[in-house]
């Protein structure tokens, strides 16, 4: 097992940068007695905060004490290595969904069965996010993805319907106009990192393209619009170096008639001063292109006393239920993993419905089992669309 978690802390460094994740820091201590731990990836929100009170509440219906500490995403999954090196890993662990199946290949984590978790009312193409080998690791917390922002005002001067674009070719005629009328076209996230990868999935998948062959006729049409919007003048060359949070800063100028980025964007969109709308990614032949979910996974780590299981299962239910969820993922900026709660949420909000849409035909990057050999294979992705859009290959 410890040859197995070495292997695994180096699979993590590929996957450093993860998109849409979250930063802080802990400690290392294990659970005893009625004192039981949570990892999660949400430094961000302190004891006031709806998050950290849900935890405490589902501590007091359990009749434990709960501790709780947030870590940085990178941080958080090489400690729950060590941790699990060292046999103290917390009871609960709430990590970003690509590294699930690092850390249970690695035998850190659980199974659903093993604890008696109920992932049924949770969809097929969230939970496989979290699965290898034909098991289930735990259970999603929320989701995000990706969609495409568009300036209104930005279309309208350019002659643009938006209920126009529904497809690669409409899509590139609207940035051709754009173009023309003197504004900018589209701004994304191309990095050289885990980013850069999870940006260009949707036109990857959107094509037909599969992670297991990604040099395909379908996958080099992918990669060739990207490259063609640069040469043409439709994307701007800062792309190549652009996180999604700088590509945000980009649309945020107004300038710009589309970027690509995620629903963690919707409050800074609020505060952007100019009318916005969005729509799903279009695929290659229309319809909507299926995005990379984000988000974390609720899982329980192996521990040396499995009669702590009943009472950390009761913490995970406690989390993850219908009436709690929809607190949960509304304090992350999440979508629900379940479609009772994701109602709740149209129902209040009811811009989320594309979001919604999105996150239906949304797709896991760790998929298709394909698991631990991801991080190889959305390397050599970046690599590639690197080198095309630079020009260097």
């Amino acid at each position: 097992m410890r040859t197995s978690l070495r292997a695994s802390l180096l699979a993590l460094t590929l996957l450093s940068g993860l998109a849409a994740c979250s930063t802080g820091g802990g400690d290392t201590t294990g659970a005893a007695g009625g004192t039981y731990t949570i990892w999660d990836p949400y430094p961000q929100y302190d004891d006031s905060s709806a998050w950290v009170k849900l935890i405490g509440k589902c501590g007091t219906d359990a009749g434990v004490t709960v501790k709780r500490t947030g870590y940085d995403t990178s941080d958080l999954t090489n400690k729950a290595l060590l941790a699990a090196q060292q046999t103290d890993s917390p009871d609960v662990l709430i990590v970003d969904n690509p590294v699930v199946s690092t850390l249970a290949e690695a035998g850190v984590l659980t199974t659903t069965d093993d604890t008696g978790l109920d992932t049924s009312a949770i969809d097929k193409n969230l939970i496989a996010a979290g699965q290898t080998g034909g098991k289930s690791y735990g259970i999603p917390i929320g989701a995000n993805t990706l969609a495409l922002y568009y300036n209104k005002a930005v279309l309208t001067a350019a002659g643009v319907d938006i209920a126009t674009v529904k497809d690669w070719a409409s899509l590139t005629a609207a940035l051709g106009k754009v173009k023309a009328a003197g504004k900018k076209g589209i701004t994304f996230s191309a990095i050289g990192t885990e980013e850069g990868s999870f940006q260009f999935l949707p036109w990857f998948w959107g094509a037909g393209a599969n992670l297991t062959e990604i040099d395909s006729p379908a996958g080099l049409a992918a990669r060739q619009l990207w490259t063609d919007w640069l040469r043409s003048g439709y994307a701007p060359n800062s792309v190549i170096g652009n996180t999604q949070t700088t590509s945000w800063q980009e649309f945020a100028t107004g300038d710009y008639a589309f970027a690509e980025n995620g629903t963690w964007q919707l409050a800074n969109a609020k505060k952007a001063g100019f009318d916005y709308g969005i729509i799903p990614i279009p695929a290659k032949a229309g319809g909507t292109a299926p995005a990379p979910t984000g988000g974390e996974f609720v899982s329980v780590p192996v521990q040396r006393d499995s009669g702590r299981y009943p009472t950390t299962k009761k913490l995970v239910e406690c989390l993850t239920n219908t009436d709690n969820s929809l607190t949960t993922v509304t304090t992350l900026s999440y979508i629900a993993p379940t479609a009772a709660v994701r109602d709740k949420q149209v129902a209040a909000n009811p811009e989320l419905k594309v979001w919604v849409e999105a996150v239906k035909a949304a797709k896991g990057r760790t998929s298709d089992n394909l698991g631990t050999k991801y991080p190889k294979i959305s390397q050599q992705l970046w690599t590639s669309v690197q080198a095309a859009l630079s020009g260097a290959k």
